[in-house]
């Protein structure tokens, strides 16, 4: 099965983590990438303009209706759920926050699995509450791929625990680790086609 899409969430210290796996995934063009961030809602997001430095790819903070297409990442903007639709469009919305945050890594991570079910990665990165586990457990029951950052390698743990104790991950991976494997899975689904 050939992957189409690889969701990223993290939340306290997810941007040094992100950074760490982007520097070693050399197949990221195969897939589109999202990624959950948790930021501030009253700042502005300078993710796209650190991500954009990390990778040769087109970089978009999402829009309300913009498509999804493979080789290029997309970023939540801050205060907003991220949604995909059947047809492949996004969807902002401001309904109540999930896990007490809101991009909310669980409203994603279930929108992709009903839509991309078995041709999805869903990575859950460090962070300091349960967000994500939820919505990771869903794209594994739906077919697809899940990895969880080692607790022990992740800036905070809680999230990482969470996932591991109620989303049953495929993989357990160290920081260090996880943009080479990600690299193996790409090729692994590609020659499977």
């Amino acid at each position: 099965m050939k992957y189409d899409i690889l969701a990223i969430g993290g939340s306290a210290g997810g941007i040094n983590a992100l950074k760490k796996v982007l520097h070693n995934f050399r197949y990221a063009s195969e897939v589109a990438i999202i990624i959950i961030q948790h930021l501030s809602p009253s700042s502005k997001s300078y993710l796209r303009t650190i991500v954009s430095g990390m990778i040769h790819m087109n970089v978009y903070e999402i829009e309300d209706k913009m498509q999804i297409k493979r080789g290029t990442v997309f970023i939540a903007p801050p205060n907003y759920h991220v949604l995909i639709e059947k047809d492949g469009m996004f969807t902002l919305t401001v309904t109540e926050k999930v896990c007490f945050a809101r991009p909310s890594i669980d409203v994603t991570f279930e929108s992709i699995a009903d839509t991309f079910g078995e041709s999805a990665i869903g990575m859950l990165l460090t962070g300091a509450n349960q967000d994500g586990g939820q919505g990771l457990k869903l794209i594994r029951e739906a077919g697809g791929y899940t990895i969880v950052q080692n607790p022990n390698t992740a800036e905070a743990r809680e999230m990482p625990e969470y996932a591991i104790k109620h989303a049953d991950p495929n993989e357990i991976i160290g920081l260090e680790e996880i943009g080479s494997r990600l690299n193996q899975i790409i090729i692994s689904a590609g020659e499977n086609r």
